[in-house]
């Protein structure tokens, strides 16, 4: 039998949530019973995975009341004032705001030496300056509330820790959320806030999916993963569940969770 309402009544907002990662997230949040509050780009292409991920959420909770309330807010983490209406949408809305997940982020594969300064600064600018302003948009609203407290959750990778040809201006984006969480733990720990990275390994999302759907190439990377298989967006909803409840890792901030079939530890 499945664990159930380990989020109840708890809200939470997850940046780039219509999709991927923060889509799988979302939903398990709602049924461990929290209200969330979704961010997106709000772009024609993006409108079919809202709208999917609406109706989903109201089949859940039309099946079983306990499941919290989906919401959603358009916004590009880029600017500053997207996390502050995000956080004070989320409290407004629900009381308070006991979770955030940093979630949105970019990956476009390139040669370094023709890596351009528009790609660079986009994949920076979503990833790390998104990061930051949404992080800390949620920490000063969690600072301010009473009790004070809560969960911030940063979707690192397990780029952060190994290098990447194709990637050099990606995997330090990754590291910087890695180093934000470490020192935003340190910073805001008197304010019972906790910290956390989760840095997914090889996990199949509309990011790389063309790279993946090479057949050679994804054998030869499940090949390297001890489980076996490259990980599905709902392998990560479970760890990102684990982070966010305070009965279950009330002491745990500052950390890193792998969650990657064993990837890392096989890399040699």
């Amino acid at each position: 039998m499945p664990v159930k309402n380990l989020l109840q009544d708890k809200t939470a907002i997850i940046t780039g949530g219509t999709t991927g990662i923060g889509r799988a997230i979302a939903l398990e949040y709602l049924r461990q019973g929290a209200n969330v509050v979704v961010n997106h780009l709000d772009l024609a292409r993006d409108r079919p995975h809202l709208e999917s991920l609406l109706a989903e959420a109201r089949s859940l909770k039309a099946s079983d009341p306990s499941v919290g309330t989906l919401e959603h807010l358009p916004g590009d983490v880029t600017d500053p004032t997207t996390g502050e209406a995000l956080a004070q949408h989320a409290a407004s809305r629900f009381g308070r705001l006991d979770i955030c997940v940093s979630n949105a982020g970019v990956c476009e594969f390139a040669e370094f030496l023709s890596t351009g300064a528009d790609l660079f600064s986009r994949t920076v600018r979503t990833n790390l300056d998104g990061a930051f302003y949404v992080v800390q948009a949620a920490a000063r609203r969690m600072a301010s509330q009473t009790p004070r407290g809560g969960s911030i959750i940063g979707v690192s990778s397990i780029s952060a820790l190994v290098g990447g040809g194709r990637q050099v201006h990606y995997t330090p984006t990754k590291a910087g959320v890695l180093s934000l969480m470490q020192s935003c733990a340190v910073a805001l720990g008197e304010h019972n806030i906790r910290c956390n990275a989760l840095l997914p390994g090889t996990i199949r999302t509309q990011l790389n999916d063309e790279d993946l759907a090479d057949d050679g190439k994804r054998a030869y990377m499940e090949s390297r993963i001890p489980l076996g298989r490259t990980g599905a967006t709902t392998d990560m909803a479970g760890p990102a569940v684990f982070l966010a409840c305070e009965e279950l890792s009330g002491y745990v901030t500052g950390a890193q969770l792998l969650v990657d079939g064993g990837l890392f530890v096989n890399l040699q």
